[in-house]
């Protein structure tokens, strides 16, 4: 027997065992509990993902957002949905450092994969997804994320590819995936040739973000840039992945057979990959608005489930560095603008140094100043890696590497059935857990085909 067909079948066999578990649980507990009318098993379904956020980064942001006029540190939106951790690493093959790709396959399919790979197993075949799943039982599906809509995550939920990188033809195949919302950016990938058969399939195409506040019904595209949405930190008050969660939620919820929805707050990791601390609490920021806007719906809708989590850690951020016990969060919170900007800024005007000050929202000694002079007549990369650094040395801030490490999660839940996802899990455990609270139809449909292909 193949290794990845025995993978396969012991994850359905855990799916089945969770099934049991979950409906021996709720067995002797009626439809709606006494308290609040709450079901047991919900009808909607929201995964978060941080991308990147490890566990340093939501310590950060704790103490990002800490108001230093009270003796207490406040609680933050991920602390009072903290339920548990998970563990990381790919397939085999892939070591024990996951990519954005085999992360989300393992989230999105229960089974590990090597890095790179969009939803298929180490054969390259096809694995069903949750999205897949519930959409063969009548629900709804959706996703929001600030990267482009076909990257790694939400492709990985969407459709199946080889190669993370073959962004063209992930794009072309979600036009078979019949997802009913898809909001972010990616325009690049999206010309007007592929456009026109959304459209002809039924979808309502945006390319303007105003145009959000106009949509009453699915199906609709929305392509917000050409690539990434703005860094948050450059895009002050827009609000935007908070904006496009809420509207998708109204959207879905259409449905009354329920609904999957998939948020990714998609540049954490980009602002951790460029080792760029004041960009990547921005990000958190809004993350953390987003994962509010869903938090308020499951206080308003008690049949939703939300569950969010990280996909892996990028950086190796560390709050506090080069030996002194202090990590400065006045000096992060005070700059105005991603040090891509301001160093984009600074290169093109003449009163250079006004502006950075202004940006930075503190001066630069005459030294940092004479080594942001030198950086500066280098180009916009490495004047902007200087800003970084100059930030990184003045609020003691931390990295390891520009890429990702190994460490395990955190997991976040609220809402029915929240509790099992609570202590320790891998994350293919994840999506066993959320695959056996789907419809049982589309489970059984889904495990049978995905069976009889490897046969």
């Amino acid at each position: 027997m193949r290794p990845t067909l025995f993978s396969l079948k012991r994850s359905l066999l855990a799916v089945a065992v969770l099934l049991s578990t979950t409906t021996l649980a709720y067995a002797d507990t009626p439809t709606h509990t006494m308290m609040g009318d709450a079901p047991s098993v919900p009808k909607n379904i929201v995964i978060l993902i941080g991308d990147g956020m490890g566990t340093a980064y939501t310590s950060a942001y704790r103490y990002y957002k800490d108001n230093p006029e009270t003796q207490e540190i406040e609680q933050t939106v991920f602390d009072r949905l903290l339920v548990g951790t998970a563990s990381t690493y790919p397939a085999r093959v892939s070591g024990y450092v996951t990519d954005s790709a085999a992360a989300a396959t393992a989230l999105a399919t229960g089974v590990k994969s090597y890095n790179g790979a969009i939803s298929v197993d180490t054969d390259k075949q096809a694995l069903p997804t949750i999205m897949e799943m519930a959409k063969k039982q009548g629900l709804s599906t959706g996703v929001a994320v600030t990267s482009q809509i076909n990257h790694a995550t939400p492709a990985a939920f969407l459709t199946h590819n080889e190669s993370r990188k073959n962004y063209d033809e992930i794009a072309n195949s979600y036009l078979n995936t019949d997802t009913d919302v898809m909001l972010g950016g990616g325009q690049k990938f999206f010309p007007s040739t592929l456009i026109h058969k959304f459209e002809a399939k039924g979808y309502q195409y945006l390319s303007d973000f105003s145009q959000l506040n106009t949509v009453t019904k699915p199906k609709v595209i929305g392509l917000f840039a050409d690539v990434q949405l703005p860094w948050a930190i450059d895009d002050i008050g827009a609000h935007k992945l908070s904006k496009m969660t809420s509207k998708a939620l109204e959207l879905l919820s259409l449905n009354e057979k329920g609904f999957v929805l998939l948020v990714e707050g998609s540049l954490i990791d980009w602002a951790g990959h460029n080792n760029d601390i004041a960009t990547a609490m921005a990000e958190m920021d809004e993350f953390a608005n987003a994962l509010e806007v869903v938090e308020q719906y499951v206080r308003q809708n008690k049949d939703t489930l939300m569950v969010a989590t990280a996909d892996h850690n990028t950086g190796g951020l560390s709050i506090g560095a080069n030996g002194e016990y202090s990590w400065k969060t006045d000096i992060i919170r005070g700059v105005k603008s991603s040090p891509a900007l301001i160093a984009t800024n600074a290169i093109s005007n003449e009163n250079w140094q006004d502006e950075l000050i202004s940006n930075l929202g503190f001066k630069p000694s005459d030294d940092e100043l004479t080594q942001l002079s030198r950086a500066r007549m280098q180009g916009q990369e490495v004047m902007a890696t200087a800003i970084k650094k100059l930030i990184d040395n003045r609020s003691f801030t931390g990295w390891t590497t520009g890429g990702h490490t190994g460490m395990d999660v955190q997991v976040f839940a609220s809402g029915p059935a929240s509790k099992l996802f609570s202590g320790y899990q891998d994350n293919t455990d994840i999506a066993l857990k959320i695959m056996s609270l789907l419809p049982k139809k589309a489970k059984s449909t889904a495990a049978t085909t995905q069976l009889e292909s490897h046969d």
